[in-house]
């Protein structure tokens, strides 16, 4: 694969087209990681407002983790695969609901550390925009994570005065 000028890693440098699969690989592998935790972490968290709010970011996540694994396929590579984790969570009811989104809230600022002076440092325009909105869209996530942890049921839109919903959220979606 041809050289090109690519500014990887805090370096201005010639990169192979290889080089720049990997990392995309990687953070495709790190991205599908998050997607998988979301979704095991989804079934501790009963609270209705807060399980919607999961869902939509499983779902935005799912849609982050296509668009890496077409740029990967795209540059003839192979995206990989990642199995959902074993979930511990400590506690029970709110604690261990609250211990679930704060290890997530943690989790992506972690990701967007890790990432972003990587992203930035890329000159692959396609890629660093893509990368970017991903990046953005995690910061939003973790923003959903604090307001849940603050008791905020708006997350994702608010209800006519006095609508509300009761009860809590299965862990599993079809119980027969």
């Amino acid at each position: 694969m041809d050289a090109r000028l690519y500014h990887l890693q805090g370096k201005t440098e010639r990169v192979t087209a290889t080089e720049l699969l990997e990392l995309l690989q990687e953070l495709h592998r790190d991205k599908l990681t998050m997607l998988r935790g979301r979704i095991a972490a989804a079934r501790h968290v009963g609270h209705y407002d807060f399980n919607n709010a999961y869902q939509y970011v499983i779902a935005r996540e799912d849609v982050h983790v296509g668009w890496l694994r077409d740029a990967i396929l795209d540059m003839g590579g192979e995206p990989g695969d990642v199995a959902e984790p074993a979930l511990r969570v400590e506690g029970r009811g709110d604690a261990a609901q609250a211990a679930v989104m704060r290890r997530d809230r943690d989790a992506a600022q972690a990701f967007v550390e890790k990432w972003r002076p990587r992203v930035e440092a890329m000159t692959h325009a396609r890629h660093r925009s893509m990368l970017r909105v991903i990046l953005g869209e995690t910061l939003e996530h973790k923003r959903f994570l604090e307001q849940a942890l603050a008791g905020r049921t708006d997350l994702l839109g608010r209800r006519a005065d006095g609508a509300g919903t009761a009860g809590a959220v299965l862990p599993t979606r079809w119980v027969e």
